[in-house]
């Protein structure tokens, strides 16, 4: 059963005239990773947006388990459903890395004794060293930085990673690291990964890949 899935989605920017998708259909289910490839201005960021409750659709709907968009609250969804891990990474510059990951979780009410453990524990999980916890961001290198973004993502505790260009950044190395990172949440985890990306390494190393061409959605299998 798909843990995220869009029907008959379509968009048109306000005031458009040309639809920048046209009723595109995708399931997205628990324990697999999902790549969105295509070519720049194709509508695959703004399929990420409707994905995350940022943007409304103009026809269609977007389902999280069972209950669409419209009828949820879209801060609680946003809050506690997906998770975001970006290109520029959009770390806190004046947290640690440790802080940054505990603010998802303290927005949840979580004490900020136990959001410490857990962030700790986190970072430690995505292989960045104890040494590096209260370190601030820009005295990470791009690698490390991209460790921390998914470390908060997985703070939240929501089941969908929503991944805009997440190793857009990093060189071949650390590519090939957040990958093997982003893949053990989704086999051990049962986590859902949904990236856009116009690299076909990484589209390659996810179990399903769809390209958007014209408005269109269309899917094709990944090789792990």
């Amino acid at each position: 059963m798909s843990i995220l899935s869009i029907e008959s989605l379509s968009y048109t920017y306000p005031g458009g005239q040309k639809a920048v998708l046209r009723e595109v259909n995708a399931e997205f289910e628990a324990g697999k990773m999902y790549a969105i490839t295509g070519p720049s201005g194709s509508g695959k960021s703004t399929l990420l947006s409707l994905l995350a409750g940022m943007e409304t659709p103009t026809e269609g709907a977007v389902i999280c388990e069972g209950t669409s968009l419209a009828d949820m609250d879209l801060d609680t969804y946003r809050r506690e459903k997906i998770a975001f891990v970006f290109q520029a990474y959009q770390l806190l510059p004046l947290l640690t890395a440790l802080e940054n990951v505990c603010l998802p979780m303290e927005m949840q009410g979580i004490s900020t004794a136990e959001a410490l453990e857990r962030a700790d524990a986190l970072l430690l999980s995505v292989g960045l060293p104890d040494s590096l916890h209260r370190h601030f961001p820009g005295n990470l290198s791009g690698g490390e930085q991209q460790r921390v973004g998914i470390a908060r993502s997985l703070a939240s505790g929501a089941k969908v990673i929503l991944a805009d260009e997440p190793t857009g950044n990093l060189d071949d190395e650390n590519t090939l690291a957040v990958m093997k990172l982003l893949r053990t949440q989704v086999a051990d985890k049962g986590y859902c990964v949904i990236i856009v990306t116009h690299d076909p390494e990484v589209a390659a190393a996810c179990d399903v890949c769809y390209r958007m061409q014209g408005g269109i959605l269309i899917r094709s299998e990944g090789k792990n």
